[in-house]
């Protein structure tokens, strides 16, 4: 309400203040600036685009389109024209940031078994020319090594010579003496191979990485680096072995946990440098039913083939006499076989290089981004 009295009307035919056809103002001159759009309440005069000769819509501004995209045309809007970045597919990742799909040693969480065996194989078809010469010279060489030094000492035969010539079976007088010395050279040259294994085992996951990351792999740079790393290594598997030696005297059960529990501590030395079994208890027990699986499968491959390459060593053996280096005949004999048979194992010990490597690998990815390219810088 207000004291004011209302405006006198406008002569006749004159537009009025509120009439919209009318700029605002008694002068009758465009305002500067437009009228004030309330809510709620259509502004003055047709819309756009619309023609009122031919009473419907004629064309639209440029830039407008319609029915409407849903955004604004092109150069206009609040932030102007922005172009479309049309971005990677959903899953890609780009090799700078630590995660590929193509990556040739690290599979993918969500990869699945199938991923890790692929990983795993084409590990071993790309550095087969390299890793057999490794393992031969590591690990089947040794072994065979330790096999004719323990026929040679092994007392067996002579026992049984002295027993058989008694009336009453008896101990023999050297029966202490010869165990000790069975012992000691068992002992001590599983030691001495353990060491060499240790060079193989550092010398093939140095190749894998490598040839991983497009590098060349030769075996006598890889035999340098293994020399370099088998100390480390070698003491790190000495108290793993002890661990698990202690644990299967306790109704089994806990050394085989231990053996999986701790089957990434190698790679975690090779790797990473520090903690290497407190590393591998935390990815055991972080990803339990995946780090089990994987290392049941390798596990699996070691134990079929080295069950089957020991039986044919002994029966093999066993041919040429309780005492086969008695004689060079069956010296040879007994040698050649032992050879053999520690080359056919060679499949469980590239199944267990690169079975283990690729799962440790895997493992990693779970924790963070990680490629091949990483893992070989952190190999050294």
């Amino acid at each position: 309400m207000t004291d004011q009295p209302p405006p006198p009307n406008p002569p006749s035919g004159q537009p009025g203040p509120s009439d919209p056809t009318v700029p605002y103002g008694s002068s009758g001159a465009a305002p500067e600036t437009p009228p004030e759009v309330r809510p709620g309440v259509p502004p003055a005069g047709p819309p756009p685009g619309w023609d009122p000769a031919q009473g419907a819509w004629g064309p639209s501004p440029q830039g407008w389109a319609f029915p409407p995209t849903g955004g604004y045309p092109p150069g206009s809007g609040p932030y102007g024209a922005q172009p479309w970045y049309p971005g990677p597919p959903v899953s890609w990742y780009p090799p700078g940031y630590g995660f590929d799909p193509n990556d040739p040693l690290v599979t993918l969480p969500g990869a699945g078994l199938a991923g890790w065996f692929n990983r795993g194989t084409g590990a071993l078809r790309r550095g087969w020319r390299q890793l057999v010469p490794i393992m031969l010279l590591t690990q089947a060489l040794p072994a065979a090594a330790l096999s004719v030094i323990s026929l040679g000492v092994d007392p067996t035969a002579r026992w049984q010579a002295q027993v058989g010539s008694e009336s009453t079976p008896v101990l023999p007088d050297t029966f202490v003496a010869d165990l000790v010395g069975l012992l000691v050279v068992l002992l001590g040259g599983s030691l001495l191979v353990g060491l060499v294994q240790a060079v193989g085992w550092a010398a093939g996951s140095w190749v894998i990485t490598q040839q991983a990351s497009g590098q060349p792999g030769s075996l006598d740079s890889a035999l340098r680096y293994g020399l370099r790393r088998a100390f480390g290594l070698w003491g790190w598997t000495l108290l793993i072995g002890l661990l698990v030696g202690i644990g299967m005297c306790f109704c089994l059960l806990p050394g085989i946990y231990l053996t999986f529990a701790l089957s990434m501590a190698g790679p975690v030395y090779l790797f990473e440098r520090h903690n290497p079994i407190g590393r591998s208890f935390r990815m055991f027990h972080d990803r339990l039913g995946l780090l089990l699986g994987r290392v049941a499968l390798v596990a699996l491959a070691v134990i079929v083939v080295n069950v089957i390459s020991g039986a044919l060593e002994e029966e093999g053996t066993a041919a040429f006499g309780t005492d086969p280096l008695s004689s060079p005949g069956t010296a040879i004999g007994a040698v050649v076989v032992i050879g053999v048979t520690a080359v056919l194992a060679l499949p469980a010990h590239l199944a267990q290089q690169a079975g283990l490597l690729v799962t440790y690998a895997e493992q990693r990815a779970h924790e963070g981004p990680v490629n091949t390219a990483g893992l070989a810088t952190e190999l050294g």
